[in-house]
This record gives C-alpha cells, sequence and structure tokens, in this order.
C-alpha cells in the first residue's frame, strides 16, 4: 500500500501514505507500520544473537556485563519468528565471528580495552546461535567481523535479490550491533523499524537511547506483539529458499 504524487502535487493513488514530492517525480512509499511489515516488501534481520552476546556462560557475561534483559527477549524473538516463518517473512540471521584474519591492529586495540578479544571466536561455542535460534534451510545467515551487518557482506545483494524495501531490526545489542546496522540500513534506502522488545543492550539507558535515535532520525519503533497483530489475518506461506 503506498502514494503516488503527480507533477502537480496531485495525489494519483491515496493509499493511506503521503510524501511530498521532488522535482515532480512520481514518489512511492511505504509510510505504516503495517506496510512496512508486509511480507512482500519487508525482512527480518535477527542480528548476533549468540551465545557470548546473551548466554550467562558467554564472554559479555564473564566481563560483567548484564545479560538479563538479552536472555528477556529471546521469547518475544522465538514467538516473532514463528509467525514471521507463517506469513513468508524474508528472514536473516546475522552472525559476528572474529579470527586471526580478521583483527585488524584498530580492532584489537579498540575490543582489548573492553576485553572483548575472546568474543565470538571463529569455530567457538560463544558464536554459535543462542538456544532455540535455529535457521532453517530456507533462511540466510550472513556472517559479519564488525558492528554493522552491511560492512564487507553480502547482506545488501541478499535484500536486493529479494527486492526487499523494508528491513525490521532486533538483536543484541541495541546500542551498537543493531543500532549500527539500522543505521546503514537507513544509509542503503531501506525503510528501518526497530523492534523495541527483541532487542537488549547490557543497560536499560543505552537500550531507551537508541531507541530514541531511531524515532528521531532513522525509522520507526514497533513492538513484536505490534508487528504479530498486523500479520495475524495473512495466509499461512510456504518461505522461499536463499
Amino acid at each position: 500500500m503506498k502514494a503516488r504524487w503527480g507533477t502537480e502535487n496531485r495525489i494519483l493513488e491515496d493509499r493511506s501514505s503521503v510524501v511530498q514530492p521532488l522535482g515532480g517525480k512520481i514518489v512511492d512509499v511505504l509510510r505504516t507500520l503495517k506496510e512496512r511489515c508486509d511480507p512482500k516488501y519487508a525482512a527480518l534481520i535477527v542480528v548476533d544473537v549468540q551465545n557470548d552476546f546473551v548466554s550467562p556462560q558467554g564472554s559479555a557475561a564473564k566481563r560483567g556485563e548484564d545479560v538479563r534483559a538479552a536472555m528477556a527477549a529471546i521469547p518475544n524473538l522465538l514467538r516473532l519468528i514463528e509467525e514471521a516463518r507463517r506469513v513468508g517473512l524474508t528472514i536473516v540471521y546475522i552472525r559476528t565471528t572474529h579470527s586471526e584474519w580478521t583483527d585488524t591492529p584498530s580492532w584489537i586495540y579498540r575490543t582489548s580495552q573492553k576485553s572483548g578479544l575472546n568474543t565470538c571466536r571463529e569455530g567457538s561455542w560463544g558464536a554459535e546461535f543462542y538456544e532455540g535460534i535455529s535457521p532453517l534451510p530456507s533462511e540466510r545467515i550472513v556472517i559479519k567481523h564488525r558492528y554493522s551487518a552491511f560492512i564487507n557482506t553480502d547482506l545488501n545483494t541478499v535484500l536486493k535479490a529479494r527486492n526487499i524495501q523494508s528491513v525490521l531490526v532486533c538483536g543484541v545489542a541495541t546500542n551498537v550491533c543493531v543500532e549500527t546496522t539500522a543505521r546503514d540500513a537507513y544509509m542503503y534506502d531501506y525503510y528501518v523499524t526497530l523492534i523495541e522488545d527483541c532487542s537488549a543492550a547490557y543497560e536499560s539507558k543505552l537500550h531507551m537511547g537508541t531507541l530514541e535515535n531511531i524515532r528521531r532520525h532513522f525509522g520507526l519503533v514497533a513492538s513484536s506483539s505490534e508487528i504479530i497483530d498486523l500479520w495475524r489475518d495473512l495466509p499461512t506461506k510456504q518461505p522461499v529458499g536463499l
């Protein structure tokens, strides 16, 4: 459902969205949450829900981070994934790994300051997805080595190949990899929605700060229940492989 404007600022098709035209160009937009969650346009991006970031036995918890909010977000995320599968939504899981092949001097210096050099090492238990996060063969896994899921990965190509216009972003940590990925998605001209109760940071103020930043500058913020409710009347579909 989009709005289309003509050269005289007239709405050619009023389908609930409004946009200010530039230079007389006809512009189609996805304005509402319902439009941005439509499986025709949207993909769910699940960022870094891995043992080292979520589990009490992971490296984040061992260095003193409070992972309780991350653990609490998992049931919401699993329900969202289940419903996303039902309606045939494109789902992409982002997985961080690090190794000697990706450890640049600047990266080593910064992560060593946070005692994070042992986080998500390639082939380790910590780099595996957290319990319950089990991608299907029809769902895509994108490996990243930096905060943004778009940097030096094929994520943008994967989304373009599926004609995705809107990304629903969630995961851990809200203020680091989730926010960085959401920002870059907007820079790549995707509509961005951050799913607040399927994301978590290690401090509430950091989580809330990102939500406000997204609202002000980058997109929408919604809960999983809001999105699931919008999908309630959609038919069950068989997802297409990636």
